[in-house]
């Protein structure tokens, strides 16, 4: 099997390039990762978390998949959740979609597309609940971007019910769920202003 060797050079020169702005970094990092934030954003290669808001490894704890879904009956998810949560300590939550996400889009759209449509039958659901407001865009783009923007903001809701949440919530733990967007046409970010740091606050967002 042929190896991708390029992406060993990489590593490389990426390890020396870090090594020599500060020697003692891996060291730290070797001993504890201390992140204030996880990220819940899609697979898409052109969305690198780290990278979009600057940090460095340890900064931030990820968890990615298809189309930014906090599923509360995905294990994965939940597992990350309350690792960071209880274990971590992190403070911020931030839920990060993308416009053009082709998630978003083939759940729109009326064709399978195999095994991935079970995984968008919740934001094909959220399409239909706001077909009303999607029609009021002129272009299958604009739909699509809206939609995005939906997604976020439903996950934001969704992930504030997860137990793990309200748990520390109710002990007074310093949580706090944003909701944000990135453009991949101009490399920066949006905050929706859908975001809950306490129960009260998810219950206004649900209004």
């Amino acid at each position: 099997m042929n190896k991708p060797s390029i992406l060993f050079e990489n590593n490389r020169k990426w390890a020396s390039r870090i090594s020599e702005a500060d020697p003692l970094f891996f060291s730290r990092l070797a001993r504890q990762q201390t992140p204030d934030y996880l990220w819940i954003g899609c697979s898409d290669s052109r969305v690198p978390a780290n990278e979009i808001v600057g940090l460095l490894p340890g900064e931030l704890f990820v968890h990615r998949n298809v189309a930014n879904v906090a599923s509360p009956t995905d294990l994965n998810c939940l597992s990350v959740l309350q690792y960071a949560v209880d274990f971590l300590k992190i403070s911020h939550i931030i839920v990060c979609g993308h416009y053009g996400c082709g998630g978003v889009k083939a759940a729109l759209e009326s064709s399978s597309h195999g095994l991935i449509d079970n995984w968008l039958g919740p934001i094909r659901e959220l399409g239909r609940r706001s077909a009303d407001e999607l029609a009021r865009f002129a272009t299958p783009e604009e739909r699509v971007n809206r939609l995005c923007e939906l997604n976020v903001i439903e996950q934001v809701k969704r992930i504030g019910h997860i137990p793990v949440i309200q748990e520390a919530w109710k002990r007074n733990q310093p949580v706090s769920i944003h909701g944000w967007i990135y453009s991949i046409a101009n490399g920066l970010l949006r905050d929706l202003g859908a975001g809950a740091s306490s129960e009260a606050e998810l219950s206004r967002l649900e209004k």
